[in-house]
């Protein structure tokens, strides 16, 4: 199997979780595919770098995180986060699409440290060891960073309401 081939399968099998931990990290829907094909495109440059890591999946992250906090820093896009999204009065009939509304409500009280350690521990369910090396970051600033963000989440109002406490 050539290179190419590898890394088609590689992208076909992971492109979901990637654009999901995309929109966990802040990102729209749209960003988050934009954001998870640019950062594709860097590893597939660098795909004999990528095949050697220890952990491909923690590699890919790290270039995940890392393209979008470059594309952050360089371009605003004008909008502007709100702690409540306002209420269009359509009923949305699921369950799942009130956990996700919490799920993103809460994440975005987190600082971007913070919640780039939650996706990638819970979502992208990466080891401590391998979270850290994804983030470029000791494993102990991935258990302090992990801890505060876990405090915050513990009280926030969005996700009581899906416990059914206040």
């Amino acid at each position: 199997m050539g290179r190419d081939d590898e890394f088609s399968e590689y992208v076909a099998s992971r492109w979901t979780r990637l654009v999901r931990s995309a929109v966990l990290l802040g990102c729209s829907p749209a960003e988050a595919e934009d954001i998870t094909q640019t950062a594709l495109t860097k590893c597939l440059v660098h795909w004999s770098k990528v095949q050697r890591a220890d952990d491909r999946d923690a590699y890919v992250h790290r270039v995940l995180v890392n393209t979008f906090t470059s594309e952050r820093r360089r371009r605003w896009t004008g909008e502007r986060p709100v702690q409540v999204l306002p209420d269009d009065g359509t009923p949305d009939g699921t369950d799942a699409v009130d956990t996700a509304d919490a799920m993103q409500r809460s994440l975005a009280r987190l600082s971007a440290d913070q919640r780039a350690v939650v996706v990638l521990r819970f979502y992208a369910h990466l080891s401590e060891q391998h979270t850290a090396a994804a983030l470029d970051v000791p494993v102990g600033t991935v258990k302090s960073r992990l801890s505060r963000a876990l405090k915050v989440l513990a009280e926030d109002p969005h996700l009581s309401e899906l416990r059914g406490t206040s």
